[in-house]
């Protein structure tokens, strides 16, 4: 519990030194918060390693899945702020990281998780670094929304300052919609190879909403490609398929794990 509530005051640290670095100056050339926020990073990890040695294997239960996905977005944002680009997101990853860790140290842990042979372990692994992926991507996408919607109205509030040009952000959103598409899609193939039983393991209404985000992600990336999609457009996509993706994922944890308590 004490690893966990150093990471979480890490977490809240960076975020609080990110606050302050944006007020000052748009948080442009801000270094102070990469120290907390990586210590956090590796403290939240350590924390899942011990519980996992402790119960004997990994767990990847509900609580524990999202907790690892706020692990995997603090470590994109961690790495995208170093490079001083989006320094920012992390007044919102960080708090959320630092939420999901604690809702994982009160409710998320399993004391006999189902042990998973090394290819189910490649398939999560790469279905949780896809949501991580792209969940930076629709925070992106909200980032974007907002910034068009500000200039348009003229309204140049602060906080716009934090934020790269227009361009420059749309195609940091479209990068990061690319890796994580190619992840999604590695995650598809390993559960086309890997998973059996489809059917015995409920897990149709997920893969069928894990398609759709597939479809949906694809469509965006070609509609970029082939008509220059782009602004509003790009963001109603981005979130519609992030939607699909959320729903496929913790939806069905949400509905098998904590309501039919089928664990």
């Amino acid at each position: 519990m004490t690893i966990v509530l150093i990471a979480i005051a890490l977490y809240l640290s960076a975020a609080g030194l990110l606050v302050r670095a944006v007020r000052r100056d748009g948080g442009r050339g801000a270094r102070g918060w990469l120290l907390p926020a990586n210590l956090a990073v590796l403290l939240h990890g350590l924390a899942h390693l011990m519980a996992w040695r402790g119960a004997g294997g990994a767990d990847l239960h509900f609580f524990a899945a999202l907790s690892l996905v706020g692990l995997g977005m603090s470590i994109l944002t961690a790495i995208v702020g170093a490079a001083g680009r989006m320094a920012a997101l992390g007044v919102v990853v960080f708090p959320l990281s630092a939420l999901m860790l604690l809702a994982y140290q009160l409710y998320g842990h399993v004391q006999h998780p189902e042990p998973l042979d090394w290819r189910l372990q490649l398939h999560a692994w790469m279905a949780l670094l896809a949501y991580a992926t792209l969940a930076v991507a629709a925070l992106f996408a909200v980032m974007l929304w907002l910034q068009e919607s500000a200039l348009r109205r003229r309204e140049f509030h602060g906080w716009l300052r934090a934020l790269p040009p227009l361009v420059e952000l749309e195609s940091l959103l479209f990068r990061t919609i690319a890796v994580g598409f190619v992840l999604l899609t590695a995650t598809l193939l390993t559960g086309v190879l890997f998973v059996e039983n489809l059917l015995a393991q409920h897990l149709v209404h997920k893969t069928v909403l894990s398609v759709l985000s597939w479809l949906a992600f694809g469509g965006l990336l070609l509609g970029r490609w082939r008509y220059g999609w782009r602004g509003v457009v790009a963001v109603r996509w981005t979130l519609a398929a992030m939607a699909l993706l959320v729903l496929a994922f913790f939806g069905s944890k949400f509905v098998l794990e904590l309501v039919l308590r089928r664990v």
